[in-house]
């Protein structure tokens, strides 16, 4: 079923909007954010560690300098130590940059990305590869497995080629101009977020490896749904003016406008209150958790708390980020008015 919401339906109009009000889903919000005391010596060494593996030309490189990948893994992650924080940022950094990779690619290309850097999580000592993708990836996971559980490193690589997927399906659509259904957006969404393997990274920057009855146990995925849900669907918004501005039409504002007729606005207070929903139902799961035994409790508690330092900390890096607002990210988070590029030419 898809998600409802309480909206009003207001209609295109003849005349293209100026821009939107974002709903206020940072006061929706009332986890604390706590930012990982090492922050900022692993977030410029794995800034420097992109920059020497990706080879971007300047003008990407700038732009990438904007991103604040390692603010956001230090909100998520907390309470890892130096060196589980440098994965986890070294990974964060390179999923970013992958995706605007990804961005460009063929359904062709984005296979054979994904049979490179899945070669490398397999085996990442002895995969060779000349893909800059893959160097990458064998970098920053022959690191990940020295201390990473086995059931952890599975789920880390089984999500991540659910990512590949959910992307090679992206640029298939994107080919052939078209755009899914509510449902069907919402369900290849979920994977192309790449999320789920950034919660894989909760248990490994904790040092835990959960069971597989707890992690396919029903209260813990609907946990995580609800903050996949929450980080992806706030992610539409923040990220839908510089999508507009290029002509790219995988966000939920546009699915939304054309499958139930609303405007901007209309789209936009839609997916807040299905943003506001999810928090209801990750705070609903949690209060029905079951018990595993004093250990697998204090350790579902800890990733639980990962998941929501994931929702708490995404919205508020959301403005710190240049990605989606520029320079203006802390005067757009106080006025909430978010005024549209002009689009580019095709």
């Amino acid at each position: 079923m898809s998600p409802t919401a309480t909206y009003t339906i207001t209609h295109t109009s003849e005349h293209p909007p100026a821009g939107f009000i974002l709903p206020d889903l940072v006061s929706d919000c009332s986890y604390p954010l706590r930012l990982n005391p090492h922050c900022y010596n692993v977030a410029r060494a794995s800034e420097r560690w992109l920059l020497q593996g990706a080879c971007l030309a300047e003008s990407r490189a700038t732009k990438f300098m904007g991103l604040k990948a390692g603010e956001l893994t230090a909100a998520c992650y907390p309470d890892a130590d130096p060196f589980h924080l440098r994965v986890c940022s070294d990974f964060m950094n390179w999923l970013f940059n992958m995706d605007d990779w990804l961005d460009e690619f063929d359904v062709n290309k984005t296979w054979r990305m994904r049979d490179c850097c899945i070669g490398a999580f397999r085996d990442p000592i002895n995969f060779q590869t000349k893909k800059l993708g893959g160097k990458m990836s064998k970098s920053f996971f022959s690191r990940f497995m020295r201390t990473g559980g086995p059931g952890c490193t599975e789920r880390f690589i089984h999500t991540m080629d659910l990512f590949f997927t959910a992307v090679a399906k992206q640029a298939d659509d994107r080919a052939n101009g078209h755009v899914p259904d509510l449902e069907s957006y919402i369900t290849v969404r979920r994977d192309t977020s790449g999320c789920k393997p950034c919660f894989a990274l909760i248990e490994y920057a904790a040092g835990i490896d959960l069971p597989d009855e707890v992690m396919s146990h029903p209260i813990i995925m609907a946990m995580e749904e609800a903050t996949n849900d929450l980080v992806t669907w706030s992610n539409d918004i923040f990220s839908y003016n510089v999508e507009q501005s290029r002509g790219d039409t995988h966000n939920m504002i546009v699915v939304l406008a054309r499958e139930q007729g609303l405007n901007l606005q209309g789209a936009v207070d839609y997916i807040g209150a299905l943003c506001k929903g999810t928090i209801q139902r990750f705070e609903e799961n949690r209060a029905m958790l079951p018990s595993w035994g004093q250990e697998l409790d204090e350790q579902v508690a800890t990733y639980v708390e990962g998941l929501q330092n994931w929702i708490v900390g995404s919205l508020h890096w959301s403005f710190d980020s240049e990605r989606y607002f520029g320079k203006e990210g802390l005067h757009v988070k106080q006025q909430r008015i978010v005024k549209l590029l002009p689009q580019r030419p095709m």
